[in-house]
C-alpha cells in the first residue's frame, strides 16, 4: 500500500543522496573530475608519447565515480585506464601524482565551482522534502561528498534534514563507500529506523546497489542522465524523473 509520499507505509525514515538526487551539484563533480583528469592525462600523454584520451564527464562520470568517495572514484577511473599511481597520504598538494594528490585537486576544483556557481536545487526535490517534513518523518543526507555541509548550507536545504552522513562521517567512522551499504545504514542508526522501514533515494548506480545491499524497505531511483534501466538491474523498486512524481502518484 502507497502513502500520501509514494512510498509503501510503513515507510518511517527517508535516505536522501545529494549530488543528482537535491542538488544540481553533479554537474560541477562531473565537470571537476574532468579537470582534474584531463590535466593529469595530458601530461603523462606527453611525457609517454602516448594519444592523449580524455575524461568523459558523461561515461567516465557514471561508470567510475558517480556516488563513490573521492579516493575510491580516482581509484576506478584509474584503473580503467589502466594506470598505477602511488596511494600518498592526504597531505599531499593538490596535482600530486598520488591518489591522494589527484583528488585533493578535485575538492579543490568542485568547491571553487561550487563558490563562483552557487548550488543549483531540483524544485521538486525540495518540494518532496518539505512533504515528508510536513509529515513529521525523519530525513537525513547520505553522500560520500566531504563537502555536504557547505553544499546543504549553500541551497538553503540545512534545516530539512535531522541527520547528515558525509563523507567525513565515513571516514571518522570507517565506514566503507556505496556500492558498499555502510553509509546508507549509519544513516537509519541516526534516525533511530530499522532498515526494512527505510527509504533510500538515489541517481547513481553505486547508490542504488548500496540501497539493495542494505536490504532496505524501498529503494527510489532518480533518473537524470537516461539510465532508468541501469537503476533497476542495480535495485531500484521504483524510478522517476523528478521526485515529485511520487508525490503525484499517491
Amino acid at each position: 500500500m502507497f502513502g500520501a509520499l509514494g512510498v509503501p507505509d510503513p515507510a518511517r525514515g527517508f535516505l536522501f543522496d545529494l549530488d543528482g538526487v537535491l542538488t544540481q551539484t553533479a554537474k560541477q563533480h562531473a565537470a571537476a573530475w574532468k579537470l582534474m583528469f584531463d590535466e593529469f592525462l595530458a601530461k603523462r600523454a606527453r611525457e609517454s608519447g602516448q594519444p592523449f584520451v580524455p575524461f568523459d564527464s558523461g561515461a567516465d562520470y557514471d561508470t567510475y565515480v558517480d556516488g563513490k568517495p573521492r579516493l575510491a572514484g580516482t581509484q576506478s577511473f584509474l584503473a580503467s585506464r589502466h594506470i598505477e599511481l602511488p596511494t600518498g597520504t592526504p597531505q599531499d598538494p593538490p596535482g600530486t601524482p598520488t591518489v591522494h594528490g589527484l583528488s585533493n585537486q578535485k575538492n579543490d576544483l568542485v568547491l571553487e565551482l561550487i563558490r563562483t556557481q552557487g548550488v543549483t536545487v531540483y524544485p521538486g526535490s525540495v518540494r518532496y522534502l518539505h512533504a515528508v517534513r510536513d509529515a513529521g518523518l525523519p530525513r537525513a543526507v547520505v553522500t560520500s561528498s566531504a563537502n555536504a555541509e557547505q553544499v546543504l548550507a549553500a541551497a538553503g536545504l540545512s534545516e530539512l534534514f535531522d541527520a547528515c552522513v558525509d563523507g567525513l562521517v565515513a571516514l571518522r567512522d570507517r565506514l566503507l563507500g556505496k556500492p558498499a551499504p555502510d553509509t546508507f545504514l549509519a544513516g537509519a542508526r541516526m534516525l533511530g529506523v530499522p532498515p526494512e522501514a527505510a527509504v533510500v533515494f538515489e541517481d547513481a548506480l553505486a547508490g542504488v546497489a548500496a540501497g539493495r545491499a542494505g536490504q532496505f524497505g524501498y529503494v527510489v531511483g532518480v533518473d537524470r542522465v537516461g539510465q532508468a534501466e541501469a537503476l533497476r538491474t542495480h535495485g531500484a523498486d521504483v524510478v522517476v524523473s523528478d521526485l515529485a512524481e511520487l508525490l503525484d502518484r499517491s
